[in-house]
């Protein structure tokens, strides 16, 4: 399995051409054989896929290549949905999203390019998510999508990763990725003792299952 190795990146910090000319190379060959790439950026929570995913977008768009973002986080079940299937405590687990959603979405934008595809996004200061927020019009070519379960093997998420035109694994140190969810959940209102409690009990399980899923990417990007 190809890797891509860099030293650890502060969030908010410019990702250094060294680790991301090589990945917009690797998406310019993708983008020679179809008419639109799919790309999945999966990795465990706070490893920094949406700042990856930001990073590769605009680095295709100063190559002008038409690019659009769609992410796994859309599809989060409504506070009310997981209110009624006592799950809310447990928000970002597998089972508090709407995986065959998604899946569809995904086939969607993989294979209707003569019009506009709408997707939904995650309002953070609300915790919700807001539907058709997200336009793929025809004429995109590159849609990277970002989410924890890409690679899981449960259904219907074993679909998904043959939805993609590739995935990639996000790593980062430990340390940093714990500290950039704690600091997370504070700037979005939970105390730090609170914001603490939420990682070990909730955000550590779920990502001790995506790791689980690892050797399934086409690529491991490490930053």
């Amino acid at each position: 399995m190809p890797s891509s190795d860099g030293a650890p990146i502060e969030a908010g910090a410019a990702f250094p051409d060294a680790l991301l000319v090589p990945l917009l190379d690797r998406v310019d060959s993708l983008l020679k054989t179809r008419r639109r790439v799919l790309l999945g950026v999966v990795g465990e929570p706070g490893v920094g896929k949406s700042t990856l995913a930001e990073a590769l977008l605009d680095g295709s768009r100063a190559r002008g290549v038409p690019t659009e973002r769609v992410a796994m986080d859309g599809f989060h079940l409504a506070d009310r949905q997981l209110d009624r299937l006592n799950r809310r405590d447990r928000k970002g687990a597998i089972d508090t999203f709407d995986a065959h959603g998604y899946l569809a979405l995904l086939r969607r934008v993989a294979t209707e390019l003569d019009h506009t595809v709408y997707a939904p996004a995650f309002d953070r200061t609300r915790e919700e998510p807001v539907a058709g927020a997200v336009a793929v019009p025809p004429g995109t070519r590159l849609v990277v999508t970002e989410g924890n379960y890409l690679l899981d093997d449960a259904a219907p998420w074993h679909e998904v990763r043959a939805a993609l035109t590739e995935t990639w694994f996000c790593e980062t140190d430990s340390a940093l990725r714990r500290r950039r969810l704690i600091d997370r959940h504070v700037h979005f209102g939970k105390s730090p003792d609170a914001a603490r409690h939420w990682v070990d009990t909730v955000d550590e399980i779920n990502a001790a299952r995506v790791v689980a899923h690892r050797d399934r990417a086409d690529l491991i990007v490490r930053f």
